[in-house]
């Protein structure tokens, strides 16, 4: 039976599928989603009922090319997901689904990352972490979805950064936490860290709209912030910078 516990693993690459099919907890919640989410946009209501992507049944498989993540996505409107999310999965009429996400850890060439703070507008105000989204219908590519794809396009987005200008280093660090998957490719920018937030921070003030309120660099372990950075990055970054050799 497909299983994944909660864990850092680091997989070769993933192998994520797009199946279509229904999600008893959005058919059984119609009414309690749709009023949660007319108080969602009440206070914030720049926020988009878009489709969105989740996952089914992930597992790590082992390969002869190393460790793969393997999983089925589906398709919901973001109120379900949203709802989903905020309810608890003790909600939910069944299990198995998971919040499966790709992420860019920008790192520069001294070994520090750049992070990115959500706007006031967003569901995710003032909380820390990669440039990141919710994976949507434009990373389906006939029965898969490129994730690989998804962070590129996130990243470029939101910092600036091209994937020719930050490419990506081999491998991905998958950080499962309770309903949370974080997908973690490293991308590596040829530029010291203040060179990078300086870059990144004028990109930022060109946009007409942006999602991001600032930038964050963690240049070691006293840079992680409990009270705003989520598990999964508090989790990465401690085990990056531990990974580091002593100089």
């Amino acid at each position: 039976m497909p299983g994944i516990s909660d864990g850092h693993y680091r997989v070769a690459r993933l192998e994520t599928f797009f199946r279509p099919a229904p999600w008893a907890f959005a058919e059984s919640e119609v009414a309690r989603i749709n009023a949660h989410w007319m108080r969602a946009r009440a206070e914030k209501p720049a926020m988009f009922d878009g489709r969105v992507l989740l996952m089914r049944d992930p597992e790590i498989v082992a390969t002869p090319e190393g460790d793969v993540l393997r999983g089925a996505f589906f398709d919901t409107d973001y109120r379900n997901f949203l709802a989903w999310s905020d309810f608890g999965a003790a909600g939910e009429p069944e299990g198995g689904v998971y919040n499966c996400f790709s992420m860019a850890a920008l790192r520069t060439r001294d070994g520090d990352f750049l992070l990115v703070e959500m706007g006031a507008h967003t569901a995710n105000a003032g909380k820390i972490y990669f440039a990141a989204g919710t994976p949507d219908l434009s990373d389906i590519f006939g029965e898969k979805v490129d994730l690989a794809a998804s962070v590129a396009r996130e990243m470029e987005e939101e910092t600036g950064f091209s994937p020719v200008e930050a490419p990506p280093a081999a491998g991905w660090s998958v950080i499962v936490a309770g309903r949370k998957i974080a997908c973690i490719q490293q991308r590596l920018l040829p530029l010291a860290a203040d060179e990078a937030l300086a870059r990144a921070e004028d990109f930022l003030a060109r946009e007409e709209e942006p999602e991001l309120a600032r930038l964050h660099a963690a240049y070691g372990l006293k840079d992680i912030d409990p009270a705003r950075m989520p598990d999964f990055i508090q989790t990465f970054l401690r085990d990056a910078f531990a990974a580091q050799p002593c100089g």
